[in-house]
Order: structure tokens, then sequence, then C-alpha cells
């Protein structure tokens, strides 16, 4: 039964798009992209949920909290569900905030950093390391909510696709490109709206069997 990771941000929690920064509903367990993709991989596999609203690929929070480094949780959290056959990593987005000043690039290279924790893991099945989809997030959408939170970061996020899936390419690890097949809500510029999560699951999936095969 091979078992897939997804760690993510809020888009993998499944976090609704929001109206006012107190208020954050989540969809429920099979509305969620990983619900979706739950269901079109069927019961032979295992799919486990690992989203944390906020999460960076590897900067600490100087306002939400250090814990939302994502490298600090990844060596754990693939060493307490390993082994782990394959892992979805999809990242970045909130890397764009403001009080990063990061450039694209250094999105990405957060994103490589985060790929040689999992290859070097020894997390997967014999001790080898899992296999990766590296799914680049779509870019922001309308920003009214999050307007100065992420402000100069609708234009970064165009970017990451390209730099991504160059960085699939050198580590031969699986490339999705989402904003390919969804878009983020005009809502809040950020979360999917339920209508995109189908789509995305659906592609995920195809693109797991891909690497399973």
């Amino acid at each position: 039964m091979p078992v897939v990771l997804c760690y993510g941000d809020s888009n993998t929690h499944g976090t609704k798009p929001m109206t006012d920064l107190a208020t954050q509903d989540r969809y429920g367990t099979g509305e969620r992209w990983t619900g979706v993709l739950r269901r079109e991989l069927g019961q032979s596999w295992t799919v486990i949920d690992e989203g944390l609203p906020g999460r960076t690929t590897v900067h600490d929070d100087p306002i939400e909290g250090e814990h939302k480094n994502g490298r600090r949780y990844l060596l754990p959290c693939l060493e307490s569900h390993g082994p782990v056959d394959i892992v979805t990593l999809m990242l970045g987005t909130n890397d764009l905030k403001a009080r990063f000043s990061l450039p694209a690039s250094d999105i990405a290279i957060g994103i490589e950093i985060l790929l040689e924790i999992i290859i070097a893991s020894g997390a997967g099945p014999g001790g080898a390391a899992p296999r990766v989809l590296l799914i680049a997030p779509p870019p922001l959408a309308r920003l009214d909510l999050f307007a100065d939170m992420f402000t100069g970061g609708a234009e970064k996020s165009r970017r990451l696709a390209g730099l991504y899936g160059a960085i699939a390419a050198r580590y031969d690890v699986g490339f999705l490109d989402a904003g390919s097949i969804i878009h983020t809500s005009d809502a809040d510029g950020i979360h999917f709206d339920p209508e995109v999560l189908e789509p995305l699951g659906k592609a995920v999936a195809a693109s797991l069997r891909r690497l399973a095969a």
C-alpha cells in the first residue's frame, strides 16, 4: 500500500478563501484536494495530509512563529510517518509575504533545500529516499484582504512555476504546475475556491500514478 505524504501550507490544509483575518474556515476531509486525491487513488493507497496554514519553505515567521518554518518539521514528519513512498511538496506562497522580502529565486532555493532533506532522509521503503512530486502553487490572484501582507508578491508568484520546473528537472523528481490547472480565488487571492479542488486532486493523482509506475 503506497504511502503519500502531502506536505504543504493552508491550501493543503484545506483553508477556504477568507473574508476577514479573524475567521479561518476549513473544507471537510472529503472536499479538500487531498480528499479528492484519496478518492481517486482508492483504498490501495494511504494519503496523509500535512498542511499547515502559514508554512514557509525554510523561514521562521517573525509574526506567526518559528513553527511555520517548513524545514523545522519536515524530517520529523517524514520519520514519524515512514516509510513514505512519495512526498507531494507544495510550498512557496507564504514566502511571498512582504515581511520576508524574498526574490522568487530565493523562494526556489528554499524548495531546493527541502528537496535535499527529503532525498537524504532515508524515510522511504527500505531506507531509500521517498519519491517526490514537486507542485508549483498557482500565482496569486486579486489581492484585497491580503494586499498589504503580500505587496509585490503577485509578480513574483508568476515566476515560481518556471523556477520549480527547473529544480524538478535537475533533481529528477516529478513536477506539476498547479497554475496550469487551477487558479487562486479572487475572494482573497491566495486560497482555493471549491470548484478547483476536484481538478487539482485528479491531476495530482494522475501524476502520482506515473511516479509509482
